[in-house]
């Protein structure tokens, strides 16, 4: 550069570098009116099932004025950290979205926060008693024997356990970002798997249940540069985008929306699922269910995120050959942890081949029955009679289980048989009100289970 006109074209620049800021800053009061006004979570949906804090969301296609063609509905269970509605972040970048339009029906677990009464809430709560009763749930109010489960992150993790103890019940396993191999797989959490770095009981001992502060700066301090300082400047230099600040706004308030988490099952998961790899070594128990990984036979999809820090493929590949099924597919796309969910790319590209991964195991019969006289069954073999099978046989005039009655799950058929509860004409004649107090189950919920299982006596 010419030496006598340097002076001035460094003037230059610092006038229109002043001008630049001077128009970005101009912009600012708008922007903060769209960053506060800015909607998430905007698909209707409908709460068809309460229980403690949980909500259990249906969102139906033609609610957004698409046809429902698939036969089985899709149960999300979405993970204890934080607000599912990253799920349905926008309607152009929400899987909710992506699934109603290719015809199925979505249902969506959402936690809600536990307080402090629910410090003692363990893995055996969440999986063998919420998630069985919303599985139960979608079957009796879409009726049908058993549905497609997607689970994301920690809820991933939780579905292959729900999956190995309730089969039956599982169409197919899709599993996103779902942690499951912690042995040397190089996510920036496996510091939680090291025992004389960290120890959850720590927290808990302090807390009661885990703050989201504490789960919000752990994970924060895992990029700072990005978290603290990158994504404001790229803010800042975008304040005139409309579009850039309402993206911006809405992954911002979920990131803030944290949750806290139940005190035992938090540390449960890091001690015995990350610390102790106890999931991937088929030797997890809750309480006393053997999580049998041998039990997974049904359809498996891996949706993994090629960049994801936090659950690297490495800790979601090696379950594929843990497990028995012969139809397990892997789809690993260019994005992050959270992109899957939000990225653009992931929605034009991914989302609409998970929907037809799901369509072609939804259709048609789920579990094919043969009723045969008993007659014909005695003196069988029980390994003839698999459930689950084509060749499922059951005998006529087989008195009807509990867990046969809609909305009955394993759970509380033996809160009822603790209740004196024995067979389903006993549950058809109870008292519903009685009832409820004795076995621990809320009144209403139970109104429909008594009712349904005066439709099996009749």
């Amino acid at each position: 550069m010419n030496p006598f006109t340097y002076p001035l074209e460094a003037q230059r620049r610092a006038v229109e570098a002043t001008t630049q800021a001077t128009e970005r800053t101009s912009s600012a009061p708008d922007a903060n009116d769209r960053i506060e006004g800015v909607e998430v979570g905007e698909t209707p949906n409908e709460v068809v099932y309460e229980e403690n804090k949980l909500r259990l969301r249906r969102y139906s296609p033609e609610s957004i004025g698409e046809e429902r063609t698939q036969d089985v509905p899709i149960l999300v269970v979405y993970a204890l950290i934080n607000r599912p509605y990253i799920l349905d972040l926008q309607p152009d970048r929400s899987v909710v979205r992506r699934l109603l339009e290719s015809g199925f029906e979505v249902y969506m677990i959402d936690w809600g926060e536990p307080s402090q009464l629910d410090t003692t809430l363990t893995l055996e709560d969440y999986v063998c008693r919420y998630v069985d009763n919303c599985v139960d749930e979608v079957r009796a109010d879409a009726d049908v024997e058993d549905v497609h489960l997607l689970g994301y992150c920690m809820g991933g993790t939780m579905s292959v356990m729900y999956a190995a103890l309730f089969h039956e019940k599982v169409r197919t396993l899709g599993l996103m970002a779902a942690g499951l191999c912690f042995a040397d797989t190089g996510g920036v959490l496996e510091a939680w798997g090291d025992e004389e770095f960290y120890d959850p009981s720590d927290v808990t001992d302090a807390f009661g249940n885990v703050p989201a502060e504490f789960l919000d700066v752990g994970f924060a301090l895992m990029d700072p540069v990005n978290n603290y300082v990158r994504k404001y400047l790229n803010l800042y230099e975008n304040l005139d985008d409309e579009d850039f600040v309402e993206n911006f706004a809405r992954m911002e308030k979920w990131l803030a929306d944290g949750i806290d988490v139940a005190g035992a099952a938090y540390t449960e998961f890091l001690e015995e699922v990350y610390q102790q790899n106890a999931l991937y070594e088929n030797d997890l128990y809750l309480g006393e269910r053997h999580v049998d990984l041998g039990a997974v036979e049904m359809p498996v999809l891996q949706i993994m995120g090629e960049y994801d820090h936090l659950v690297p493929p490495e800790a979601s590949k090696p379950f594929n050959d843990r497990v028995p099924s012969d139809d397990v597919t892997s789809m690993e796309f260019a994005t992050g942890h959270i992109g899957l969910s939000v990225s653009s790319s992931s929605h034009a590209d991914l989302w609409p081949a998970v929907a037809d991964w799901y369509a072609e195991r939804s259709n048609g019969e789920a579990v094919a029955v043969k009723i045969t006289s008993a007659d014909e069954t005695e003196g069988a073999e029980a390994s003839d009679v698999e459930d689950g099978t084509d060749d499922t046989e059951v005998a006529v005039g087989t008195p009807p289980a509990l867990t046969d009655v809609a909305g009955v799950g394993p759970a509380y058929a033996e809160k009822l048989r603790a209740a004196g509860v024995e067979s389903v004409a006993d549950l058809a004649a109870a008292d519903p009100v009685v009832l409820a107090g004795e076995a621990d189950i809320p009144e209403g919920r139970l109104r429909d289970i008594v009712a349904a299982a005066g439709d099996h006596a009749a």
